[in-house]
């Protein structure tokens, strides 16, 4: 790979594909999903806001595990606080009393929360949300914007059709694997359409068991639209389910329904609220939780110790620091300045999204592909040590220099961006183009 300095990411990278699957655990992990060649594919250590690769490179991280990392990498009072509990035991025979406390302190800041279950990752947790929707309603149909997990009874959507484009709702990805006696069980409506929602609810009146939705992700939702999503489920007596795997923590502690004071009947919560240790959780009302005792929702590790001293220690940090307005003031200063940039160099690309996710926006550049033209963009940061998708999740170990180190590693790349559209951009492209591995519902 020309001008590569992460030989030793991509020889591991190689073996790797030849006894994993895909090569990595996760899909946005996958090597295509940045700037193959450039972007490190293999870490060695992080701490606080930046990472050392397996080649010795040292990156500025704003991807931060996907938004799993809220705290900083490796955050002393969370890890502290995870090897004391490692010492008086990681897993009990029995029950530990942690599972209490952690509940206890999710129901005092999440406004849905009432009972409490946990799990290990976002993807269960919405499998397990749906478990429960289906079984308190005991009707099958779910209605859902967003992402969801890898789970059948979500993938089983890919043999239905997006409403906005007519293309499988998760481009890129193949129902293989889920049962096709599923097909319609799971139902993709477009976020912000509300006569779209509607319209699906009389279709299949009496059928459906709950919306399941993200509230936001970067972007705010339009004005009344999760005011009239709420009025919808209650009308029909449908449950709503609020997926804040990616959302919680950073707008609100109590999550995205805290911040917009829309309470739904359960809400999926996982990734930050334990800084990067597994953890997740599914919380709700009496009235729909309790009948999650009947069911058989069950496993070994959900209770495990690690996660729930972490999650603890996170919460607890989060509340203490003042966390709401640190984001939003970091926020806010970052879009500033990265729109300082995009403004003076008049590329068609810009800043958007809300203060604690902001995500580089780019319109159609002289008619190039936008994948060619982001793929450049990443290539070059990368080169400059800054590793980044776009999409940008600080952490409050974040400082003003990264800001800084950010904006001029973007000016640099912009002023290298002019020269390549003026000319031949593939000329200047190391890498091959990134590809997106599905296309979500909802920015």
């Amino acid at each position: 790979m020309k001008n590569s300095k992460i030989n030793k990411s991509l020889d591991t990278y190689k073996k790797a594909k030849k006894i994993i699957p895909g090569g990595t655990q996760l899909v946005s992990r996958r090597s295509s999903q940045f700037a193959h060649g450039f972007n490190p594919i293999y870490g060695f250590n992080a701490k606080g806001s930046h990472f050392t690769d397996i080649d010795g490179n040292i990156f500025l991280d704003w991807v931060n595990a996907f938004s799993s990392i809220i705290l900083g990498h490796a955050n002393e009072t969370v890890d502290k606080a995870v090897k004391r509990q490692i010492d008086m035991g990681s897993i009990f025979t029995v029950n530990s009393p942690l599972e209490i406390e952690l509940a206890e302190l999710l129901i005092d800041n999440i406004p849905s929360a009432e009972m409490v279950r946990y799990t290990k990752g976002g993807g269960e947790a919405c499998a397990m949300a749906i478990r429960i929707a289906r079984g308190v309603t005991k009707k099958d149909k779910i209605l859902f914007s967003g992402y969801h997990g890898w789970h059948d009874w979500y993938q089983s959507a890919n043999y239905l059709t997006n409403p906005d484009d007519g293309e499988f709702p998760f481009a890129g990805i193949e129902p293989i694997g889920v049962p096709k006696v599923l097909a319609g069980t799971a139902i993709p409506f477009s976020y912000g359409d509300i006569n779209n929602l509607e319209k699906l609810m009389e279709e299949n009146k009496d059928q459906i068991a709950a919306v399941i939705m993200e509230p936001m992700r970067s972007d705010y939702p339009p004005k009344n639209y999760l005011e009239n999503v709420r009025k919808i489920t209650k009308n029909n007596n449908v449950i709503l389910i609020f997926d804040e795997v990616t959302s919680g923590w950073r707008i609100s502690v109590g999550g995205t329904q805290k911040f917009l004071k829309i309470t739904p009947d359960i809400s999926i919560f996982s990734k930050a609220m334990s800084n990067g240790y597994p953890m997740g959780t599914v919380v709700g009302t009496h009235k729909v939780m309790d009948m999650a005792s009947r069911m058989f929702i069950s496993s070994s590790y959900w209770s495990d110790n690690v996660g729930l001293a972490a999650s603890i220690a996170t919460i607890n940090t989060l509340t203490k620091s003042n966390s709401e307005k640190w984001f939003k003031d970091f926020g806010k200063e970052f879009k500033f300045k990265i729109n300082q940039v995009c403004k003076s160099n008049n590329l068609g690309i810009s800043c958007k999204g809300s203060e604690t996710s902001p995500y580089l926006f780019f319109e159609e550049i002289h008619g190039y592909d936008n994948n060619l033209v982001k793929t450049l963009c990443i290539q070059e940061m990368s080169k400059r040590g800054i590793h980044t998708n776009f999409s940008f999740h600080p952490t409050m170990s974040h400082t003003k220099k990264d800001i800084e180190d950010t904006v001029n590693a973007l000016y640099e790349t912009f002023e290298i961006l002019k020269k390549a559209i003026n000319s031949d951009i593939e000329s200047y492209l190391d890498a091959p183009t990134t590809k997106e591995p599905f296309k979500r519902l909802i920015h």
